[in-house]
Order: C-alpha cells, then sequence, then structure tokens
C-alpha cells in the first residue's frame, strides 16, 4: 500500500504540474522570463488608462467641479443681491416709518392748535354771552334794589305811620313821617 500510495501521489503531481503549464510551479508575474512583456503590457495599460482617464473622466469631473463652483458662486452673489434689496427695503421702511410718525406729529400738533383755537373761540364767544347776561342781571338787580328800596321807603313810611297811631292813637302827619324815614334810611 505504501507503494500505490506513492503512486498516487506521483501522479497528483505530475497532473498538476501539467495544469499548471509546466513552468515549475513559479507565479508568472515573478518569472523574470515574463518581466519585458509584462512592462509592455503595463506600459500599454497605464497609457490606455491614462488617455481614458484625461480625455474622458477628468473633463466631466472638471465640468462637474467648474458647474458646481459657478452655482456657489451664483448663489453667493445671488444671496448678496437679496441682502442688498433687504437691507435697502428696510432703510426705505424706515424713512417711511419716521416721515409718517412726522407726519402724525404735524397733524396731531395742527389738530390741536385748530382745537385749542376753537376751543378759545367758544370760550370767548361764552365769555361774551355770560358778560351780557351778568350786565343784564345786574341791570335787572339793580332796578329791582331800586323798586325794593323805592318800596323799602314807603313800607317803612306805612310802618312808622301805624306804629306811631298805634303808640298815640292818633295819625301822624305824612310828611314828617317822610322825613324821619328818609332821615333814617341816609345815615
Amino acid at each position: 500500500m505504501a507503494e500505490s500510495h506513492g503512486e498516487a501521489k506521483a501522479q497528483k503531481t505530475g497532473a498538476h504540474t501539467e495544469a499548471g503549464g509546466g513552468h515549475g510551479g513559479t507565479f508568472p508575474p515573478f518569472d523574470s522570463s515574463t518581466f519585458p512583456s509584462q512592462l509592455v503590457s503595463l506600459v500599454i495599460a497605464f497609457v490606455a488608462l491614462y488617455i481614458i482617464v484625461s480625455r474622458i473622466a477628468l473633463p466631466r469631473v472638471g465640468a462637474v467641479i467648474d458647474a458646481r463652483q459657478n452655482k456657489i458662486e451664483g448663489d453667493l452673489t445671488e444671496a448678496q443681491k437679496l441682502k442688498d434689496d433687504s437691507e435697502a427695503a428696510l432703510k426705505a421702511y424706515e424713512s417711511d416709518l419716521a416721515a409718517a410718525r412726522s407726519r402724525a406729529q404735524a397733524i396731531g400738533a395742527e389738530t390741536r392748535e385748530k382745537l385749542n383755537a376753537a376751543a378759545d373761540a367758544e370760550r370767548k364767544s361764552l365769555e361774551g354771552k355770560l358778560a351780557a347776561k351778568l350786565a343784564d342781571a345786574e341791570k335787572t338787580i339793580a332796578a329791582t334794589r331800586t323798586t325794593a328800596m323805592s318800596n323799602v321807603r314807603s313800607i317803612a313810611a306805612d310802618a312808622a305811620a301805624a306804629i306811631v297811631r298805634r303808640l298815640t292813637g292818633t295819625a301822624p302827619d305824612s310828611n314828617a313821617v317822610a322825613s324821619a324815614v328818609d332821615a333814617s334810611l341816609k345815615g
């Protein structure tokens, strides 16, 4: 059995050697006899890859990068423009607001002056009416006082005559009673 095992081993080794290409078991890229052809293949592959990358891939990548850069710059320019527009709109709003406030204050002052003038005119009109009514009232009071004073004299004379008549039992002289009443009213 030992012989059969060794023969099987030899057959496997021979079969494996024939399947490997008969090169004695070395890996082809490390075989020094194939270096020149490998170098030529490497140069051809490198040149082909370089041409493909430089002619097709790099322009596409460069175009994408340029397009992206242009998009970013455009967006930044648009953002700056919008920022400037918003600042201008804010300044315009603030100036309009300040103008509106000053107009409101001017209108308020004008209205206040008109109302004060109207109130002054109304007050003067009322004062004039009240002064006229007061003058009329004073005239009426003076007339009433004069009338009352004249009535007071006659009432006082009648009362004095009645008192003297009652006390003395005789009617006094009307001229004497009148002169006595006039003397008491003046003094």
